[in-house]
């Protein structure tokens, strides 16, 4: 065995010695093999150890994970989950896992690593305390589950919350842990999955207006519509799909010399699933249904932050039959805006 792999040995020995009540990081090595699917990263987080997920996430039916944003909840108590438990090993991967363990006693350096920790566990899945021969008398008829962390969070501090070492369910049943993977768990993954469009807006004058004149504000249609992702547990038949749906605009100024239309700044979204109106020839004096005039120039060389912030309605549906909804979800960017003012002509 080369340095190398000598050196990551020793580091995984030392890492479970540190983490002997969690899963061990031979335990991180699973991947799927579906070209379709993204996949949650194994590794650690802090003290803990995570299995690479099974979970695969697709876009309308589509393998592409390609995004413009993130959506953040408008409810400021709620975040997507950061970690769960998922089915993840068979009594005979657990046994093949200890295996490993103590094959690693044959490496430099680490004499007797490897029995320490293959004890260890043992002592767990092997001695009845509280599994007897690593549950090989069940194999086929459940699996030990692990945690697993959502890779979009894996640096939130929620991420530590799951904890438990693998523990054993039968097949068809439901664990009694909060954090166990259920319809609503996939349907609330799948929303930081939700692969929402830029909220460049079309503007009109484009780049630089002047004080007092009306400035449009719309977002084409096209570009604005109804976006799902379904979240699926291979292999079991589980899945949700939650959709987000577009359901109005909010423009802030960036200053407060300035007028929104509406004067709440919320555009709504029209019937044809554009927002506000594209700018005509001979519309220059009327007001816009979606737009902000500046009342003071932005100063030389200077300009304003306008910000343009979509929110969506968030929905949720499961192969179980279970749904309902999310906290809506907001996504939002920043445009510079030159006021500048109207020069007049003395004679």
């Amino acid at each position: 065995m080369n340095r190398v792999a000598k050196t990551t040995a020793l580091s995984a020995a030392v890492a479970l010695l540190i983490t002997l009540q969690v899963a061990p990081l031979a335990w991180a090595d699973r991947t799927t093999t579906s070209g379709k699917s993204k996949d949650a990263e194994g590794g650690r987080n802090g003290r803990t150890m995570y299995v690479q997920t099974k979970v695969q996430t697709t876009v309308n039916g589509s393998s592409s994970t390609a995004k413009s944003g993130t959506l953040s909840s408008a409810d400021s108590n709620w975040t997507p989950p950061a970690c769960w438990y998922e089915p993840a090993f068979s009594p005979k991967q657990i046994e093949a896992t200890v295996k490993l363990w103590r094959s690693i006693d044959g490496v430099p350096f680490i004499g007797g690593v490897g029995d320490f920790v293959g004890d260890t566990l043992d002592a767990r899945y092997k001695d009845g305390r509280p599994y007897k021969d690593y549950n090989l008398d069940k194999q086929g008829e459940g699996m030990f589950w692990a945690a697993a962390v959502n890779p979009n969070r894996k640096d939130d501090p929620e991420a530590s919350a799951c904890d438990k070492p693998p523990f054993w369910v039968d097949n068809g049943d439901t664990p009694e842990e909060p954090l166990a993977l259920t319809p609503q768990v996939l349907a609330e993954y799948a929303y930081d999955e939700l692969p929402v469009p830029g909220t460049e807006i079309e503007m009109k004058p484009a780049g630089a207006t002047k004080v007092n004149l009306p400035t449009w504000i719309w977002l084409d249609r096209a570009k604005f519509r109804k976006i799902s992702v379904t979240a699926s547990l291979p292999g079991t038949g589980l899945s949700a799909t939650t959709t987000a749906e577009p359901v109005s605009l909010h423009i802030d100024p960036g200053t407060n010399d300035a007028q929104t239309y509406p004067a709440s700044g919320d555009c709504e979204i029209n019937a044809d699933g554009s927002i506000g109106e594209p700018y005509a020839k001979g519309k220059a004096n009327d007001t816009p249904p979606c737009g902000v005039t500046y009342l003071r120039a932005s100063g030389s060389d200077g300009s304003y932050p306008l910000q343009a912030t979509v929110t969506w309605n968030i929905s949720w549906t499961s192969t179980t039959g279970e749904g309902g909804d999310l906290p809506e979800g907001t996504f939002g960017a920043t445009q510079d805006v030159t006021v500048q003012e109207i020069q007049s002509v003395n004679r």
